[in-house]
């Protein structure tokens, strides 16, 4: 894995061509994931989905890293703080979004999963020991302020089905300390396609366990073809391309900035999702994308003078 980069002078961006190109793949591709996603688990059942999705994940990742001619290995004594990221990161969080997504709408399980950065910079200080500035801090504001105008007409139905904002709150709270954790552990002796694969893998056990114990043996000849080319985008783009690109902008960016760089994905997921399943879309979600876009900005040219 590449070596953090070390800080330039103060006038110098945080944020390098890689990190800006890798944000706006992430941004679009993800955002698009949540409608995505709620299409394919109209047929497929949640446990069984996520297995699908990390199994094959993994394995794609994998292979790459090998093609590329990248190690796969690990110490032995890595072994447990992988398998706590690999908890936090992807068992928690895939686990709590898709049963968000299967009792609220793709459009408000992506802004309550994108209260992560708030999470994610509480963490950064009192894990990390991090000093956030005036620009993340406006930032993570204008970011936040964009998903209080987005949620605040949902109001009332996440009151009357409270089960999906719960299960989405606590996915935030398991990818954010995942994050930290990520950035606690750094630096990980293996390319961001091992670490991302090995994370999918690793998380994907409890998970198979949980398809074999509460759900029936999977039958895809009762799925139908947009579930199943909703699940391919989700294997294919969703967890090999968005969560590696995830994982580096970490390596790049101290663990909060990386956090907060998420904030325009829920902005995509509700236009998205308004497109694609007819869900609401008006004037509140124009300006909340123009919140996002300016917080963004700011991070983008955000003086890098401190390392996480």
């Amino acid at each position: 894995m590449p070596p953090e980069p070390v800080p330039g002078p103060a006038g110098s961006r945080g944020l390098p061509l890689e990190g800006l190109l890798l944000l706006c793949g992430l941004t679009l591709f993800w955002g698009l994931n949540w409608p995505i996603m709620k299409i394919a688990l109209a047929d497929i059942p949640p446990w069984t989905f996520r297995t699908l999705c990390l199994s094959g994940g993994a394995s794609l990742l994998m292979l790459l890293t090998l093609a590329w001619g990248g190690r796969i290995t690990f110490p032995p004594a890595l072994a447990p703080r992988l398998a706590l990221v690999s908890l936090f990161n992807i068992t928690g969080w895939h686990l709590g979004s898709a049963y968000g997504l299967l009792n609220t709408t793709s459009g408000r399980a992506a802004i309550i999963g994108y209260t992560m950065p708030l999470w994610a910079s509480v963490l950064s200080v009192l894990v990390l020991k991090v000093r956030v500035g005036a620009r993340e801090t406006l930032a993570l504001g204008l970011g936040l302020l964009a998903l209080l105008l987005l949620a605040s007409g949902d109001l009332a139905r996440i009151g009357a089905a409270p089960l999906g904002a719960l299960f989405m709150s606590l996915a935030a709270l398991s990818w954010a300390i995942g994050t930290v954790l990520v950035k606690r552990f750094a630096p990980w002796p293996m390319p961001v396609t091992a670490l991302t694969g090995w994370q999918q893998l690793i998380g994907a056990l409890p998970v198979v366990l949980g398809m074999l114990l509460l759900e029936p043996a999977p039958d895809p000849a009762a799925w139908s073809w947009t579930s199943i080319l909703a699940a391919t985008y989700a294997v294919t783009v969703a967890m090999v391309f968005c969560f590696t690109a995830y994982f580096r902008l970490v390596e790049l960016l101290p663990a909060h900035v990386a956090a907060i760089s998420t904030l325009a994905t829920p902005v995509v997921g509700v236009i998205s999702g308004a497109l694609m399943l007819g869900e609401p879309l008006g004037t509140s979600e124009l300006v909340a994308l123009a919140l996002v876009v300016a917080g963004l900005f700011l991070i983008a040219r955000r003086p890098t003078k401190t390392r996480a």
